[in-house]
């Protein structure tokens, strides 16, 4: 039974002054079991942050329907979104309204991500890839059913976006959380990703849906997933220039 079911019939947003209404997503179909990430690939511009806020609930306005799992949605946007005049601690609890164990949860939680000392320190200090631990670590420690991550490394430098593509792959395997990952990199999305949803320029619609054949292990192989990128997705020949020290 899928945890995550989405029916998108279509997406229209609204003639807004001069600009016409424009048609953003139609008949996008697909579903996610509990604990799989499926990626969403597709050219700038057809609806992939659309799709993500139409799952998160954040807009309403479509044509279709959309099951989520019970429990709590987890979201990861482009930009970390802490609040800077906060600690990392604050930013953290603030997410856990006052839970009788949230100490002990965002303890574990910053640990995870590799950030164990970094609580007392206030996120306007942060640099980009600590800042986008953190957002991970915040989204998790809700423990959700629900994972929505929307291009969570863009703008990062190639080393630490492939440190921290390492950490998200441990993090999924241990929260066996269902995710959504929105992404513009093929590469990433071959080695986050159980599945790879292709949509089409805007109007986005889907192309293709593939399964990735790759092991825990060779997830973490840079040439194996260079290798399967270029044959699942022979017309995105890009390199992913990575130095995996």
């Amino acid at each position: 039974m899928a945890a995550l079911s989405v029916n998108v019939v279509r997406k229209r947003f609204p003639a807004l002054g001069a600009a016409p209404e424009k048609l953003v997503l139609e008949n996008v179909r697909f579903a996610a079991s509990e604990g799989e990430t499926v990626a969403v690939l597709g050219p700038s511009g057809c609806g992939k942050t659309t799709l993500l806020n139409l799952v998160a609930g954040l807009d309403p306005e479509f044509e279709g329907r959309i099951e989520r799992p019970p429990g709590r949605l987890a979201f990861v946007f482009q930009e970390p979104r802490l609040l800077p005049w906060r600690t990392v601690e604050d930013n953290l609890r603030f997410v856990l309204a006052g839970e009788a164990d949230a100490k002990a949860r965002i303890d574990a939680a910053l640990a995870e991500v590799e950030l164990p000392d970094a609580g007392p320190v206030y996120a306007s200090r942060l640099s980009l890839g600590m800042a986008r631990r953190v957002a991970l670590a915040r989204a998790l420690v809700v423990r959700p059913s629900l994972l929505l991550l929307d291009e969570p490394f863009v703008s990062l430098d190639q080393p630490t976006a492939w440190r921290l593509r390492l950490l998200l792959l441990d993090l999924l395997a241990r929260h066996a959380v269902t995710t959504l990952l929105v992404t513009h990199e093929p590469r990433e999305a071959v080695m986050l990703a159980d599945r790879i949803l292709l949509l089409t320029a805007a109007p986005g619609r889907p192309r293709a849906e593939l399964r990735v054949p790759l092991s825990p292990e060779e997830r973490r192989d840079l040439a194996r997933i260079e290798a399967v990128a270029r044959r699942l997705l022979p017309d995105r020949p890009e390199p992913l220039a990575v130095e995996a020290a």
